[in-house]
């Protein structure tokens, strides 16, 4: 029995010892490197990384799966990449403007881009203080850091003068937030004896001036001071009123703030120059002292979704001005000015505007182009989807004697006029004074097309003036339906002269004037005249 019990004991001390040894092991395991490596080298154990991962994984990995994590069965993680994610961040700001195969902006917190306020740079916003000092400091710093944002805050009303913001140093892909109010000063004094731009935007690249914001040019000053002998629409001149009333100018200037009157030079509001990939858009620009906006020697510009507004009888205020640009698209905005809605001037290319409402105002011009024997050059261009309310023309194309180059491949196409004096105008004979010299060369026009052109005039449905020793040649008629609304002037029957192209479809009213073919003497460009 004591046998008995003694070789129990024995056998159970030698159990226990087998149990301590082989938990000392597995222990000794898990501290070596050896159940490291095999999670992450074996294929086979594919099934503890899934059940471990979570647990057991670096915090930048779960920091970094943790967005794919919604409630939902667990996604197969990948292994860790080799640089350390940032924690998931909220949804960037509406004004940011992400670019593609850009590096990631200057972070100030958690990865957005560095924001700086007006009112951080001593702007008082009280639409009476200077605050043009402000905005120069703003710009300065913004300039320094790659997609920056600048604000102008809502609720404030900033007096702001002649600016400059210049880029050549600058980064790229700045934002300009305009939610609040800017207006310009009604002092002679901030003028000096006359500039041509207000607010002016220079060789930038990538920038962005968005917003729900007013820039005011309270031009009001300007227009009441306007010679006699400014430029005046010579499309005027074929409308003429009834009973032998005259439209005049505005009665004698009222002044400026301290009894000063403002120069003869009258600034654009806002101008850009030498600048890329820019875009326009959400913000109110009204009653510039003469053209709204400007883009010159540009390449890369998006407008949309923005409003100008100015009267109708503001003298020479375009809405936005091309010149020297290219791969410009204007989109789904309201345009209403004294003077063209768009105007197109020479070295503009690939232009598309669409979706635009236009009026009151001039139309949509191409021109003026080859003033003082210059020579213009302009093509594929496309101007569709409009409507126009109540402007003195719908499509335009102007041009004056003595000038040389081209206007080719134009588009026209689905334009709705309501009470439109002249819808369809091609004039080679334009002059915005009394008087010009008659003269015999002449910017070509070529492969013009009208297409889809309906609604109602009020003075002459299409008015085709073309030089004499260059006639216009290619010009397509297609789907033209323009109805008579008599309301207070002289009402005429299309006219063409030295107009060649063809009718695709019946017109209304009938065009018969157009000639069908080319001229028989048509001169060809000299290599001189020639784009």
């Amino acid at each position: 029995m004591k046998a008995m019990s003694l070789k129990s004991v024995t056998f159970m001390i030698f159990v226990a010892f087998l149990v301590w040894s082989s938990a000392f092991e597995t222990c000794n395991a898990r501290r070596g490197k050896h159940w490291r490596q095999s999670r992450s080298a074996s294929s086979s154990d594919s099934s503890l990384w899934k059940k471990k991962g979570s647990s057991s994984s670096s915090s930048s990995h779960h920091r970094s799966s943790h967005k794919n994590h919604n409630g939902g069965s667990k996604p197969k993680p990948k292994p860790p990449s080799y640089h350390k994610p940032t924690p998931p961040a909220s949804p960037p700001p509406p004004y940011s403007k992400p670019k593609p195969n850009v590096p990631p902006p200057k972070a100030d917190d958690g990865g957005h881009s560095e924001v700086f306020n007006v009112m951080d740079f001593g702007a008082k916003g009280d639409g009476i203080t200077d605050d043009t000092k402000a905005f120069e400091a703003v710009w300065t710093a913004a300039c320094k850091v790659e997609s920056s944002t600048m604000i102008v805050p809502t609720e404030y009303v900033f007096l702001v003068g002649p600016i400059t913001f210049s880029g050549p140093y600058c980064q790229k892909n700045i934002v300009f937030q305009v939610d609040g109010k800017i207006i310009a000063p009604t002092s002679y004094k901030y003028w000096g004896k006359g500039l041509l731009w207000w607010m002016d935007f220079t060789k930038l690249v990538g920038f962005t001036i968005q917003g729900n914001g007013v820039i005011d040019g309270r031009g009001s000053v300007w227009w009441q001071d306007y010679p006699y002998d400014d430029p005046f629409d010579d499309e005027s001149k074929l409308i003429v009123p009834l009973y032998n009333t005259t439209q005049k100018h505005k009665p004698i200037p009222i002044g400026s703030e301290f009894d000063g009157k403002m120069p003869n030079i009258k600034p654009t509001a806002l101008r850009f120059y030498g600048s890329f990939n820019i875009t326009v858009s959400g913000i109110t620009i009204q009653n510039s002292p003469q053209c709204h906006l400007k883009f010159d020697n540009c390449v890369g510009v998006m407008v949309h979704d923005m409003s100008i507004s100015s009267p109708g009888d503001s003298p020479n205020t375009d809405g936005i001005h091309l010149q020297n640009s290219k791969d410009v698209v204007i989109r789904s905005s309201t345009l209403a000015c004294g003077d063209d809605c768009v105007s197109i001037q020479t070295g503009c290319s690939n232009i598309f505007i669409h979706n635009v409402n236009c009026g009151p105002g001039h139309g949509i011009s191409i021109g003026s182009l080859g003033k003082d024997n210059t020579k213009a050059c302009v093509s594929n261009i496309t101007v569709r989807d409009v409507v126009m309310q109540n402007t003195m023309n719908g499509v335009r194309i102007k041009t004056w004697q003595g000038g040389s180059g081209s206007v080719q491949g134009v588009l026209f196409s689905n334009i709705q006029v309501s009470e439109v004096q002249l819808p369809i105008v091609i004039d080679q004979f334009y002059c915005d004074k009394m008087k010009c010299k008659n003269q015999t060369s002449a910017v070509a026009l070529s492969g013009i097309t009208y297409e889809k052109i309906r609604g109602t005039y009020t003075v002459k449905p299409v008015h085709f003036a073309c030089s004499d020793n260059l006639p216009c040649v290619d010009v397509t008629l297609n789907s033209i339906e323009l109805k008579p609304m008599q309301e207070r002037y002289h009402m005429y029957d299309p006219f063409c002269w030295q107009t060649f192209g063809e009718l695709m479809t019946p017109t209304v009213p009938p065009i018969a004037c157009l000639q069908v073919g080319k001229p028989s003497n048509n001169r060809p460009q000299s290599d001189h005249d020639a784009c």
